[in-house]
């Protein structure tokens, strides 16, 4: 299990990283989601110990890793431009870091050849590496990083290179190989839909913060803050006024009209609060929002309608755009 306890980091006298703590367990997938400048690679590199924290621990299986260098860490890294050698081919580059190791050659061989064949690369040993397509590359990559029977995987935004079709079929496959080895992993990524799709706990980070944490469901249905809930894009953020209530159920005034909430927050009159307005859950949702559609977007079996407000909906039949229509909402109180 690997263990951060109350990281800071600075950069250029500034917080890059203030009092990050969180576990990765056995077999668990974690992502590190967040936008460029938010410290999740930096704290990657922490991790493989290619910089050092200004204050705070990185334990692994209880031992503390500040003395341990990266090459003794056994840990595998995947990063975002392959880190090939151009001059090596296939099998020589997955079979590097064992050599480095001073591996008996039969052992160097079985473990590349395994390797290969978990990234179903079964064929190429001989290819140059140049010659591979990105996807291909990137599987040479990651069964380098599987040959040498890491502790933990560290994925620095690996697919961030691949066009959509490319990356939909890794992920897939990335997957399922962390699940039948179970490997632990942070995977690092600023993108929300591969986060959802690899990640077993994902940890947004915003500033230097982590702002929110839980299962991919758990995220999304509940993101907590402003931020959060506008970074995934769930739903249409805006602001309100508490008029009256009690016991965790108020109505609230803004300028799209009078909501009915029950958000289990304590409130007083008068008070600001930030809310979200998202897709209902059942079809008799009673907050009902009027406005002007701006797009329709047929997605998988239901149509996507956006409104002039930036609300928008999930419909069987679409609306016209320019039509004015009443959508029903669901409406939530952000803490």
């Amino acid at each position: 299990m690997l263990e951060l306890h109350h990281i800071f980091k600075t950069y250029e006298g500034k917080p890059l990283l203030t009092d990050i703590s969180f576990t990765v367990n056995a077999g668990e997938t974690l992502c590190l989601l967040g936008a460029s400048g938010s410290g999740k690679s930096t704290l990657l590199r922490m991790i493989a110990g290619l910089e050092t924290p200004d204050s705070g621990s990185i334990l692994f299986n209880g031992m503390d890793l500040a003395s341990t260098p990266p090459h003794l860490r056994d840990f595998g890294l995947v990063f975002q431009d392959y880190s090939l050698f151009p001059h090596l081919n296939v099998n020589e580059n997955v079979a590097f870091g064992l050599k480095m190791r001073r591996l008996p050659p039969q052992e160097i061989t079985e473990r590349a050849a395994r390797s290969l064949k978990l990234v179903n690369l079964q064929g190429f040993e001989r290819r140059r590496v140049t010659d591979l397509s990105g996807g291909e590359q990137q599987r040479v990559a990651l069964a380098r990083a599987l040959a040498i029977r890491p502790r933990l995987l560290l994925f620095d935004e690996p697919l961030g290179a691949l066009d959509k079709k490319l990356k939909d079929g890794l992920l897939e496959e990335l997957r399922t190989i962390l699940h039948r080895t179970q490997i632990p992993a942070i995977y690092v990524t600023h993108d929300q839909e591969e986060a959802f799709a690899i990640a077993d706990r994902i940890l947004i980070l915003h500033e230097g913060h982590i702002l929110r944490k839980g299962t991919p469901a758990e995220v999304w249905a509940n993101p907590q803050s402003v931020y959060a809930a506008e970074f995934l894009g769930v739903g249409k953020v805006f602001d309100g006024v508490v008029m009256d209530g009690q016991n965790g159920n108020w109505k609230v005034s803004s300028e799209f009209g009078i909501f009915a909430l029950d958000c289990g927050h304590e409130h007083s009159r008068g008070e600001k609060v930030h809310l979200l307005a998202r897709p209902p859950k059942v079809q008799d949702e009673a907050n009902v929002i009027s406005s002007m559609v701006t797009d329709v977007i047929f997605q998988h079996d239901r149509y996507k309608v956006t409104f002039d407000n930036g609300l928008f909906v999930y419909l069987d039949e679409p609306p016209k755009i320019g039509e004015q229509f009443a959508a029903r909402v669901r409406v939530e109180c952000l803490s």
